[in-house]
């Protein structure tokens, strides 16, 4: 059995190499991401180590703790201590190819765990529901969340649904008193607690509309919403909504677009292709974008080889 004074991560660390190959296995999932671990179940860190979960159980134990719920509740005290004010996962004396595949790995850890976790039938409930919609509106409140969307009213309007993006607190409570039973209040908020943003979703819900939440479980945005996008990741260093919460969000809004767009039917890929093709004729990536910007480069290249004239003043003999 381990037991240290020190902190539960560098015991972790130090005692690695002197491990069975099992252990091994579990005590380097803890490590690669161990904000995520101290929130998972027996089962996951099993499936994410590939071992079973006795193996798990004996690891913990083999620790100094005498159930697996004590070690965790040790490895989340640790961080809160020990972890880098920069990002959870990263230490200050890291090296730049440390610091890189550490912050990968703790996305992909993120959103690997999201996909497991995800719920397929809330996925479908609201594709349903915006498919059949006569009005969408998608409130939000935070860089982050004004970004989402953004993107979610984007994605909806290219799939031919009436959809609105609004930010403005006032405009919010306006698009809600006016939403009925045809309608759907987008609400993203990861915090889930925004005070203008959560009654604006009350007061679109006592009118009969669907309000959607795009948030954290638990959240007070949570209770109020008829249908609820959980996203679960591990909280961030620096900011409220990190970079893992933000690439979450758009994975969601990502796999809701396809599944909208199955039950939409054939019409709307056919719409997609027509958009793509007119982006293609007269967008930015068009060849005729392209002779226009080329042509205003010869242009500019031209007028930096103009001739000197003797006697005449110009600004770069000025």
């Amino acid at each position: 059995m381990i037991n240290s004074p020190q902190g539960l991560l560098r015991q972790l660390r130090e005692a690695l190499p002197g491990l069975s190959s099992a252990q091994q296995k579990v005590v380097e999932v803890l490590l690669a991401d161990p904000a995520a671990s101290a929130a998972a179940t027996v089962e996951q860190l099993a499936a994410t180590a590939q071992v079973s979960m006795p193996t798990v159980v004996r690891t913990c134990r083999s620790f100094g703790h005498d159930t697996v719920r004590d070690f965790m509740l040790a490895l989340a005290q640790d961080l809160a201590v020990s972890g880098s004010h920069l990002h959870r996962s990263v230490a200050d004396g890291d090296t730049a190819q440390q610091v890189t595949s550490k912050i990968v790995q703790a996305a992909v850890s993120s959103l690997t765990e999201l996909g497991r976790r995800i719920d397929t039938e809330a996925i479908d409930r609201v594709a349903a529901h915006l498919a059949n919609a006569q009005r969408i509106d998608c409130y939000s409140v935070g860089a982050a969340s004004t970004f989402m969307a953004n993107e979610l009213q984007s994605r909806l309007f290219r799939l031919g649904r009436p959809a609105h993006a609004i930010f403005d607190a006032h405009q919010q409570l306006v698009s809600a008193s006016t939403l009925g039973p045809q309608g759907v209040a987008f609400v993203i908020s990861h915090v889930g607690s925004m005070p203008y943003t959560l009654e604006a979703a009350r007061f679109a819900r006592s009118q009969g509309a669907t309000v959607v939440a795009l948030t954290q479980p638990g959240t007070p945005l949570a209770e109020i919403a008829n249908v609820v996008l959980s996203v679960t990741v591990p909280p961030d260093a620096v900011m409220r909504v990190g970079t893992e919460a933000y690439l979450a969000h758009l994975l969601v809004i990502e796999i809701l677009m396809v599944r909208l767009a199955q039950q939409l039917g054939p019409r709307v890929a056919h719409g997609l292709q027509q958009f793509k093709q007119l982006l293609q004729t007269h967008g930015f990536d068009s060849a005729e974008y392209a002779g226009f910007t080329e042509g205003k480069k010869n242009t500019a290249e031209g007028a930096e080889h103009v001739p000197h004239v003797p006697g005449r003043s110009d600004a770069k003999g000025a």
